[in-house]
């Protein structure tokens, strides 16, 4: 941070009642994918990405205390 400080906000009960509101509505996509975004979506992650998954998964289970850097 930049040592300036905060102070909290106090939402509005119009917009507590909204975040309510947002927060117990189904959340779904807004459309099914066209052909064209079917056709062109990959089938399975790349070879790259699926190498940098595991390596942070193994990385992931050896923490062994919260916060712990590599």
């Amino acid at each position: 941070m930049s040592g300036e400080e905060h102070s909290p906000t106090n939402p509005s009960d119009a917009t507590e009642a909204a975040e309510a509101k947002e927060a117990k509505a189904p959340h779904t996509a807004d459309r099914e994918p066209t052909s064209e975004e079917e056709r062109e979506a990959p089938d399975s992650p790349s070879p790259e990405t699926a190498a940098h998954y595991q390596e942070m998964a193994e990385r992931g289970a050896r923490v062994k205390g919260e916060g712990e850097l590599p």
